[in-house]
């Protein structure tokens, strides 16, 4: 099976890292999670995201998730393919260079990524969007199309590949997201 680099952070949306990492694995892929500044055996607070029939998602303080791998060990090159799990956690995971740089040798080797909700801001901030189809949650819809790629408004229980890009609009698209994920796999 697949060796996985999943890169997260602090305010993660729980479902989208936890699920994810816990349903990959139960399918026998390997994952690695890492957050920059972070070692294996520390964790990460993640954020609940629901909706509840208000303008946007309401947010409740998460679990926290340990991650296992730490992030100044990563070697891209070790790696099959990379997810990207959304909430607050992309908004400054894309300021890291570093985190660009790995995001960028996935996409220049043509590697399987996924990508959900807020996600793909880290993708757009990374530069690798141009020309793609993208779903993310609706509110990022404009920084996808400064990335140069076309947003795909599709149901939160749906996702869409491009290539070797998939990507959705929230969690309740798991299992879109994962089965077309894994079959890029």
């Amino acid at each position: 099976m697949s060796k996985i680099l999943m890169i997260t952070g602090d305010f993660v949306e729980d479902y989208e890292n936890m699920v994810p990492f816990q349903a990959l694995q139960a399918c026998g892929h390997d994952v690695d999670a890492v957050c920059p500044d972070k070692k294996a055996g520390q964790t990460v607070k993640t954020a609940i995201h629901d909706f509840e029939g208000d303008q946007t998602y309401t947010e409740k303080p998460g679990h926290n998730f340990a991650l296992n791998a730490s992030f100044d060990d990563v070697n891209v090159d070790d790696y099959d393919g990379l997810y990207i799990p959304g909430g607050r956690a992309p908004e400054y995971l894309r300021l890291n260079n570093k985190v660009i740089a790995m995001v960028k040798a996935f996409f220049d080797a043509n590697k399987p990524v996924s990508s959900i909700c807020h996600g793909p801001q880290l993708l757009a901030a990374a530069g690798v969007l141009d020309g793609k189809k993208v779903s993310a949650y609706p509110a990022c819809e404009p920084e996808i199309k400064l990335a140069g790629a076309t947003y795909v408004s599709v149901g939160m229980d749906e996702a869409i590949t491009d290539g070797k890009l998939v990507t959705g609009p929230a969690w309740p698209a798991h299992p879109a997201l994962l089965r077309q994920f894994m079959a890029l796999l």
